[in-house]
């Protein structure tokens, strides 16, 4: 494997973009983020090593033995994170990329296409939280981050074009259209640059004479290229080359594997369109392609699911491809069921609890009807305990194939539904045991509002709801009222303030409620809000008995007391359901 004459980032660019590179699909996808890419950009302007490439040429006649994807060009972090399968009509062979894939897609993204990540405290589904930003250069100030020296930035159009006395912000992909030196002295002088105090123009003339040498001119792309046409030779290349570091994990080496190995599907379409698919389930979740793949490993019956690339061979891939669509079944129906029970990506606090779940329904056989027929309504109700328990007790946190086999086993050896009783005595005695002693559940009290876990403690006392439906997390007492200022309106004593506001987020003031009742009570006192909204007395007696409310003094004035009283409540009621 001889290491070659380097080249040019140009020139490497024009063969990304010319569809000359591509990725094999033993290749992850891209994964880095934007300071990634920026510091990939300050370590070339500063003549730091960047690694060298391994390529892979491959003769024409021999290209379609393979699976090729085209490198990704404009990264949107929600609508385009797969890289799209490469057309191989062409009339040459090509060159793939065995290692390098991360620095050269943010080369390829820094100079011709774009990044959109989605912008904080916007909604997911939002298309605004996600503009298109482009990579700028800022030619008249250093980076003031001390990691970095150039000042690298992703910026929108309208971002770029606010220009100051520190400020001038130079679209980086514009440097391969300045192919002369002179073109960029042109460029600063047409930009009126020249004309700035020396300082600044110095800084901006070196800057960008930089950039064009380093793009232009320094050979930086040093590679080894293979020319060898064994997929065995190029697969074991691959492992030793990227598994050496932590970057790459196992399950993006089983992918690997098994769309090389599976006949006939393509691994890595089927399960990354997967992953896209049940995260759109509901109200979305987060699940990824280590999960989807540990369920392969789990629902496929193998004794080993550890993520060992030893245990990925031809056989044991063979068989997950073959269990496919069975297994794919399983896991979406455990999300289906999971949605209804109100979970999505905010308040499922651990993927993993999932696995036993959809070995079960794969156990069954995955009954489409599962989440809504009343024959499952008892196996729906023992699920729900347990995921409950699970998820607050964090069972899978740490090792969670120690939990994952022993679960299995009691599922595979069950005959009456879903095993809970069975799960909860296999793990007895041991340090993931599924119960909770008296300061766990006094512990559980002390969740916020809008916190992960918060949902599962509140729907876990709810038994009753239908949570198909929509639920929020609401205010007994409404936080529209719990400001200094307020408070002290009201009469309450400034030794009292402390703990009101301490406690209105607090789970003991919070119950769960459908949401457009949330929408009529917001900002009412509660006792006006329950007064009116349930004036007979026995209908306002069942209501508090269904959310917990003590009979106490319901006014504002009376807060701590009825946040003492009601958290009493909630543990007996936690407890009472526990057993």
């Amino acid at each position: 494997m001889p290491f070659v004459e380097p080249i040019t980032i140009k020139e490497v660019i024009e063969n990304v973009h010319k569809k000359n590179y591509l990725l094999p699909a033993i290749q992850r996808e891209f994964v880095w983020g934007t300071e990634q890419i920026k510091k990939l950009f300050d370590s070339l302007m500063r003549d730091y090593p960047i690694s060298s490439f391994l390529f892979w040429e491959i003769e024409k006649q021999n290209i379609r033995k393979y699976l090729f994807y085209e490198f990704v060009r404009d990264y949107h972090e929600r609508d385009n994170r797969h890289n799209p399968k490469a057309d191989l009509g062409g009339e040459s062979g090509i060159t793939a990329i065995l290692d390098g894939q991360q620095r050269l897609t943010s080369l390829y993204i820094g100079l011709k296409g774009t990044y959109s990540y989605k912008l904080p405290r916007k909604r997911w589904d939002n298309d605004s939280a996600f503009p298109k930003r482009k990579l700028y250069l800022n030619l008249l100030s250093p980076s003031d981050n001390e990691d970095v020296e150039f000042n690298f930035n992703f910026l929108t159009k309208d971002e770029a074009n606010k220009k100051d006395k520190d400020n001038f912000w130079f679209l980086v992909g514009d440097i391969l259209n300045l192919n002369e030196e002179y073109q960029v002295a042109d460029y600063l002088i047409e930009n009126d640059i020249s004309s700035l105090e020396k300082d600044k123009y110095k800084f901006a003339n070196r800057t960008l004479y930089k950039l064009h040498a380093i793009i232009h001119k320094n050979k930086s792309i040093n590679f080894f290229l293979e020319k060898g046409e064994s997929l065995d030779k190029v697969l074991n290349i691959f492992i030793r080359v990227n598994s050496g570091g932590t970057q790459l994990s196992y399950s993006d080496l089983l992918l690997s594997i098994a769309t090389a190995q599976w006949k006939e599907k393509d691994a890595r379409e089927e399960i990354t369109s997967f992953v896209d698919e049940i995260n759109a389930v509901g109200d979305g979740f987060d699940a990824n392609k280590d999960f989807v793949l540990k369920n392969c490993l789990v629902l496929g019956g193998f004794k080993d699911i550890a993520f060992k690339v030893d245990n990925f061979n031809q056989d044991n891939m063979l068989a997950i491809e073959k269990k496919w669509d069975e297994i794919s079944k399983a896991v979406k129906a455990s999300f289906v069921l999971l949605s209804s029970l109100g979970y999505h990506r905010d308040t499922l606090t651990s993927n993993n609890a999932l696995i036993p779940i959809a070995g079960y329904l794969h156990k069954i056989g995955s009954p489409d009807n599962f989440s809504e027929s009343s024959k499952y309504q008892e196996d729906r109700k023992r699920i729900f305990k347990w995921l409950v328990m699970v998820l607050l007790k964090r069972t899978f946190s740490g090792q969670p194939d120690n939990v994952l086999r022993p679960i299995r086993e009691v599922i595979e050896s069950s005959e009456d539904g879903f095993p809970f009783d069975g799960i909860v005595s296999k793990l007895k005695g041991s340090t993931k045991a599924i119960s909770f002693d008296d300061d766990e559940i006094d512990n559980l009290l002390y969740y916020q509002y809008a916190q992960a876990y918060t949902y599962s403690v509140l729907a876990f006392i709810y038994p009753s709801l239908d949570f198909r439906n929509k639920f929020h997390q609401d205010h007994i007492f409404p936080k529209k009222l719990f400001t200094r200022t307020k408070l002290v309106k009201r009469g309450i004593s400034e030794d009292k303030i402390a703990f009101y506001m301490d406690n209105y987020n607090c789970l003991a003031n919070l119950k769960l409620l459908e949401g457009i009742p949330n929408q009529e009570k917001s900002g009412k006192d509660f006792i006006d809000w329950i007064k009116e909204k349930y004036p007979n007395d026995n209908d306002r007696k069942a209501y508090m008995e269904k959310h917990y409310i003590p009979d106490v003094d319901l006014s504002l004035e009376n807060f701590k007391q009825f946040i003492e009283e009601r958290k009493k409540l909630i543990v007996i009621a936690f407890k009472s359901l526990l057993s």
